[in-house]
């Protein structure tokens, strides 16, 4: 008798796991995205071994903007590998940097950097950023494999995972 209400509880036990689980999957592939921070490229926002929430429906109502902090697969590989950048430029924009400096549709005020934790330095460009398609930096552009760098410069809107809002590990910060 003991035993057989022993084994009620254990099922019960293991059904609610089962269902925790069940809607911890669907929350994470349809709701959020979530990553452990693997390089120095976003160093002075989001550091390295830092880790990373975010929505992966940010999105469906709103176009993404200059400035948000994005997780994305990479645009160079057919992995799994995912990035974190800072959305720069946008459709139908013009980029060019010069001396480290971003300037947008040959506009003679760079863009606000304040946020990058060094001096940038370099030339490149002029990128013309194609329809559906972001140009994306790392705030540490010193050392940051980037939309300057890749083979396929522009970052494809489809292959945005999510728009990152908080850090919260191991330091919580939010990122806007």
């Amino acid at each position: 008798m003991k035993r057989n209400i022993i084994l009620k509880e254990i099922l019960a036990l293991a059904r609610s796991l089962a269902i925790a689980l069940i809607c911890v999957l669907i929350i994470q592939n349809t709701l959020i995205v979530h990553a452990l921070v693997v390089s120095a490229s976003m160093e002075g926002t989001v550091m390295t071994g830092s880790r990373i929430v975010g929505s992966r429906v940010a999105y469906l109502t709103n176009e993404p903007a200059r400035f948000d902090i994005i997780l994305f697969k990479a645009p160079d590989e057919e992995t799994t590998v995912q990035y974190l950048k800072r959305i720069i430029g946008l459709p139908n924009e013009k980029v060019e940097i010069r001396d480290g400096k971003v300037y947008i549709d040959d506009s003679d005020t760079p863009l606000d950097d304040s946020f990058i934790m060094e001096e940038a330095r370099g030339n490149y460009g002029p990128f013309v950023v194609p329809a559906d398609h972001y140009f994306v930096l790392g705030d540490n552009r010193n050392n940051s494999y980037d939309s300057k760098n890749w083979v396929n410069t522009y970052l494809a809107r489809d292959r945005i995972l999510g728009k990152i809002y908080i850090e919260y590990f191991p330091t919580p910060q939010l990122l806007e």
